[in-house]
C-alpha cells in the first residue's frame, strides 16, 4: 500500500501527539506520587510552663512577746509550697503565730514553672515589766505587835528574871522610838492558886514591868497596868509548859 507524503507527514504528527500525551500523562503521575511523599509541617511548639507566684503578710506586723498575729499567704502554678520554721504548707491559707523573738517568715514556691519566694518580718517586743507595788507602810499598832516581846516570870515571882532582860531592853529601844504609843502591861498566871491570889499577883507582875521600863527611859504616862490574873490564859493544858506561856508581863497596844 502505497502513503503519499502528506499522508505520511499526518501518521508522523499523530504519533508525537500520542508520544507527548503519554509524557504529560507520565509527568502528572510523577507529580502526583512526588506530592504524596512531602512531610506535614510539625505542630506548634506547647507553650512553657507558668511561672509560680507568691506573697505572705502578716497582722498586726507587731506583737508584745506571748500575744499571736495571722499569718497568710497566697501562691498559684505551685505544687510544693513551704515557710521557713513552720514547714510544708497548703498553696494558700492563713495561720495563728506566736514567735518569742522577731521572726522573719520566708515563703518558698515551686513548680514546673520555676521557683518564687516572698517574705515578711513579724516584730516582737518585750513587755513592759511593772515594778511590784510599794509594799504598804505597816501602821503603828502593826509594828507594836511585830516588835515589843512579852517578859515571862517563874512560879510565884514577880522579878524580871536575868534571860528577860534582853526582852526588856528591846521594848524600850522601840518605844522610844515611837513616843506616840501608849500601852497596857496586862499581867498573867498560871492556873494554880486561888483567883484572888493570882489577881495579886498578876498585878505585880504588870508593875513590874512598867517599872523597868520607866528606869530604861519610857515615860509611865504612856502606860497603864492591869490584872487579869490567872483568867484568859493563853495555854490550858496543865504543864509546866503550859504555866509557863501563862506566867507573863503582855502588852496591848492602846488605840
Amino acid at each position: 500500500m502505497n502513503i503519499s507524503g502528506r499522508g505520511r507527514n499526518i501518521v508522523k504528527e499523530h504519533c508525537v501527539r500520542r508520544s507527548l500525551l503519554a509524557a504529560a500523562i507520565a509527568g502528572l503521575v510523577l507529580l502526583s506520587a512526588c506530592a504524596k511523599k512531602v512531610a506535614p509541617p510539625p505542630p506548634p511548639a506547647a507553650p512553657p510552663p507558668a511561672s509560680p507566684t507568691a506573697s505572705i503578710s502578716v497582722n498586726p506586723t507587731s506583737i508584745t512577746q506571748g500575744q499571736s498575729a495571722a499569718l497568710s499567704w497566697q501562691t498559684s502554678n505551685a505544687t510544693d509550697v513551704s515557710i521557713d520554721g513552720i514547714g510544708a504548707v497548703q498553696a494558700s491559707g492563713t495561720q495563728q503565730v506566736s514567735p518569742a523573738d522577731s521572726t522573719t517568715y520566708h515563703l518558698i514556691a515551686k513548680g514546673p514553672g520555676g521557683t518564687q519566694d516572698a517574705t515578711v518580718r513579724l516584730t516582737v517586743t518585750q513587755p513592759v515589766t511593772q515594778a511590784p507595788p510599794p509594799a504598804p507602810t505597816p501602821t503603828e499598832e502593826q509594828m507594836f505587835a511585830s516588835n515589843i516581846k512579852d517578859v515571862y516570870f517563874d512560879y510565884d515571882k514577880s522579878d524580871i528574871r536575868a534571860d528577860q532582860q534582853a526582852s526588856v531592853q528591846a521594848d524600850t529601844s522601840f518605844l522610844a522610838q515611837h513616843s506616840g504609843i501608849n500601852f497596857t502591861v496586862e499581867g498573867y498566871c498560871d492556873e494554880r492558886g486561888s483567883t484572888e491570889y493570882n489577881i495579886a499577883l498578876g498585878d505585880r507582875r504588870a508593875t513590874s514591868v512598867k517599872s523597868a521600863l520607866v528606869q530604861a527611859g519610857i515615860n509611865g504616862g504612856r502606860i497603864k497596868t492591869i490584872s487579869y490574873g490567872k483568867e484568859k490564859p493563853f495555854c490550858t493544858e496543865s504543864t509546866e509548859a503550859c504555866w509557863q506561856q501563862n506566867r507573863r508581863g503582855h502588852f496591848s497596844y492602846q488605840k
